[in-house]
């Protein structure tokens, strides 16, 4: 009898012991993963923090995009928005936001939160290149560039806030995330009406005319050789 009892303790004892070990081995895991989702939200903003100005694209005619990608908005001026390191922002927050996107979906967070979360980092960034591009034109927008500056703070920061939400506390954001998806569409279709509002004024020909003379001014000023493709120096 006694035999059996201790192995039944034994069999219990292991039972548990596994238990709890799969239990702080799944909470490390969910740790880790969140933190590395917190990395890269950083880095998502970072971009958009480190903008620098536009350079004159090397390009004598649009870039071609990937299926489903959106043409970088400073092309459109024949420019390309560029980081303090020299690099493309536009391309340096598509590679940041898969990245985030990759993390996160790992951590358990949907993929329709994570969606308007890397259109918000989108709006933020697409609001610097329109006030990088005003500047260089002597600031013609005024008043409404700061109305959109703000929306795109806000709307950046509601998404950011909703992603850590589903990161963190799933089962309270969970119930009310319907109504908070829709609410959010709406705002996203108000920015994106105020941001091409903006750029048919910057885009007009006098301003284009005037951005090209600028910006091929910065160029020979700085004697940058021309090549196939990348930013030339900022303006």
């Amino acid at each position: 009898m006694p035999g059996w009892m201790d192995l039944a303790y034994t069999t219990a004892g292991g039972v548990v012991g596994a238990a709890v070990t799969n239990h702080l081995s799944r909470t490390q895991e969910r740790r880790e993963l969140r933190a590395a989702v917190m990395q890269q939200l950083l880095r998502v903003e970072a971009v958009r923090d480190e903008v620098y100005g536009i350079a004159p694209s090397r390009r004598e005619g649009p870039a071609r995009q990937p299926a489903g990608v959106r043409a970088p908005v400073a092309a459109r001026f024949g420019a390309v928005a560029v980081l303090e390191d020299g690099r493309d922002a536009e391309r340096a927050q598509r590679e940041a936001v898969a990245e985030l996107v990759a993390a996160a979906l790992s951590a358990g967070v949907p993929r329709r939160v994570l969606d308007f979360a890397g259109g918000g980092a989108e709006h933020a960034l697409r609001c610097e290149v329109l006030r990088a591009v005003d500047a260089r034109l002597g600031g013609v927008l005024g008043a409404p560039l700061d109305e959109l500056a703000v929306a795109c703070e806000e709307y950046r920061q509601t998404t950011a806030q909703l992603l850590l939400g589903a990161l963190w506390q799933p089962w309270r954001t969970r119930p009310r995330l319907r109504g908070r998806l829709r609410a959010l569409r709406r705002d996203a279709a108000a920015l994106h009406r105020m941001q091409e509002a903006l750029e048919s004024v910057l885009t007009g020909p006098q301003h284009l005319d005037a951005l090209a003379e600028r910006l091929r001014g910065s160029r020979s000023d700085q004697g940058a050789p021309r090549t196939d493709d990348g930013p030339g120096p900022a303006a």
